[in-house]
This record gives structure tokens, C-alpha cells and sequence, in this order.
């Protein structure tokens, strides 16, 4: 093969991004994203465009969150594997897809290829996710009315809850986060990300049981892509009575009500409680993820 050459793109070359296939509707996924011009890169062989890659962040960030954007042509995995390993910044990548990926042999050969070519830059398999977008036509989820909400401004309050939460979780991010540096960590890693939207802090909402106790809590938000259900946890002695519901209904509501005319959302595949009250909400399935991190040893398989 001839040698690769890696393009971090300008105003002047950005038409280059647009080169590749998008087999998995990456476009149509991203029509409402906002790119720094200069976190795109290409790989080319040939002048041909072979891979691509586009870093991510809020229009504030001075450095990307993620790459959220990655495409490589069959058979050059190594162009996407290169791509990533030369990529001056080493953030979290991910992949998503159409639902029902799996069951459709054109798009599991096409996300099969990224996976390769991230393995092969050292990336290892986080967790798989299912994204959600809910609209006004499937209907404003009923509120149990079980328990009650407080505006709490202390951030303490919500830092607490967040260790209590995170104490026992299905949440890949924050059991990474509990194992590289404890529940402090994990729960300051929500509370930034909570401060990061664009969204009023006293939007943020307590869940209180009849009796006074603290079930859980709900973070109603914008990112820089729209309305969004940022959080939702009920703290481990009031689970199994179906709280996470009770949860994301008041925030949905919550977010109606400040004008959201559709919202999004996300869970890890295996977190069934949580991925059963987005179907009761009325919260359905519109995309996949499948999360990758830079890392070393074994890579674990996508199953």
C-alpha cells in the first residue's frame, strides 16, 4: 500500500470530510452538532479519503469530550487505527449506530470495521448504550405522584445523593470512575457534567418519599444539541419500587414545560431497570452507542 498521510482539516480542505460512505446515518444523527473546524481529521491514501474522525466538544471547550464521529473504508482499518493512535488528543470514541445494527449484515460488517480499527489503536470496549429521543406525539408520561419534588440549591445535597447512587450502579461511566478514584470521583464527575450544560442549576431536583426520605434525584438539562435527560438515580435503599419512573416522568414533564419540543436520552444496554422505565415513559429506542476508551491490554469483544 502506499504510505497514509493523516489531515487535520481547514476552511480550505473541509469538503474532505464529506468523502466518505456513511452507511450507519451519521450525518442525519449529527445535523444538529456543532464541530470545531480545526478537531476533524482525515486519513488518505492516494489523496482518496480512507478514514475519518471528528473530536468533539461544547462551544466553550478549549478541548474535545469525545470523538463522536469515526468512519473507515472496509478494508483499510489500519488508515481508522492510525487516524486515532496519531490524534494529538486521546479521548473517549464513540460509535453510534442504527438501531437493530446487529440484525442487518451491511451495517454489522460496517460497524465491525470501526471496531477493528479502534482495537487495533489500542481503544478498549466500555459499554454499549441505547439512545433515546422522545416527541410530543408519544405523549406526556403519567406522574404516580409517589413522591415529591424539591428545588434544592446546595450542591452538597446533590453530591451526597451522588455518592449513595453510585455505591451500587449499573452506569459503566461511573463504575470507571468509582474504580480509577472512589465515589468522590464519580459523583464530582456528574456534578460537573451537571454545571457543564447550558441549563439553569435550578433546574436540578430532589425526590422525596412521603415520610421525608431522599429517594433519589433527576438533573432535567440542555446540552449544546437540545433538551436532554441528564440524570436519573434513586439511592439503593428505595430501589425496586419502581422510583426511576416516577423520576423521569417529572422530568420530561419538567423540560415540556420549559418548551422542549423533543428530548433526548441515553442508558447502558444493561441497565435493564432504567432501559424499562424509558419504555413506560414513552422513550423509544431511536439509536445505539457502543463507547470505546483509550486503554492498554486486552480489548474486550462488542457482544
Amino acid at each position: 500500500m502506499t504510505d497514509l498521510v493523516i489531515r487535520t482539516l481547514t476552511a480550505s480542505d473541509a469538503h474532505l470530510f464529506d468523502a466518505l460512505p456513511d452507511p450507519l446515518g451519521a450525518r442525519e444523527a449529527h445535523r444538529r452538532t456543532r464541530f470545531h473546524p480545526d478537531w476533524k481529521r482525515v486519513a488518505l491514501r492516494d489523496g482518496e479519503v480512507v478514514a475519518r474522525g471528528a473530536w468533539w466538544g461544547g462551544p466553550d471547550d478549549t478541548e474535545p469530550v469525545n470523538i463522536n464521529w469515526f468512519d473507515v473504508a472496509e478494508g483499510d482499518e489500519e488508515a481508522g487505527a492510525e487516524l486515532l493512535r496519531s490524534a494529538p488528543r486521546q479521548v473517549e470514541l464513540e460509535i453510534n449506530l442504527p438501531g437493530g445494527w446487529r440484525d442487518d449484515p451491511a451495517l454489522l460488517a460496517a460497524a465491525e470495521t470501526r471496531f477493528t480499527a479502534a482495537r487495533a489503536a489500542g481503544y478498549e470496549l466500555l459499554v454499549e448504550r441505547f439512545l433515546y429521543r422522545w416527541t410530543p406525539d408519544r405523549g406526556l408520561p403519567d406522574r404516580p405522584g409517589r413522591v415529591t419534588f424539591r428545588a434544592e440549591p446546595d450542591d452538597t445535597v446533590f453530591f451526597d445523593a451522588l455518592r449513595r447512587i453510585h455505591s451500587a450502579t449499573l452506569d459503566a461511566h461511573a463504575l470507571k470512575a468509582v474504580e480509577e478514584g472512589g465515589l468522590d470521583r464519580a459523583a464530582q464527575e456528574e456534578l460537573d457534567f451537571f454545571h457543564w450544560c447550558p441549563s439553569p442549576r435550578a433546574w436540578w431536583r430532589t425526590a422525596h418519599t412521603p415520610d421525608g426520605d431522599l429517594a433519589g434525584i433527576h438533573i432535567p438539562a440542555h446540552n449544546p444539541s437540545g433538551p436532554t435527560i441528564a440524570f436519573i438515580g434513586v439511592v439503593p435503599e428505595h430501589r425496586g419500587h419502581g422510583y426511576a419512573y416516577d423520576l423521569l416522568a417529572d422530568c420530561t414533564h419538567h423540560l415540556v414545560a420549559q418548551g422542549a419540543e423533543h428530548i433526548s436520552a441515553a442508558t447502558d444496554r444493561g441497565n435493564v431497570p432504567m432501559a424499562a422505565g424509558f419504555a413506560k415513559a414513552g422513550f423509544p429506542v431511536v439509536r445505539e452507542r457502543v463507547n470505546f476508551h483509550p486503554a492498554t491490554g486486552p480489548a474486550d469483544q462488542v457482544g
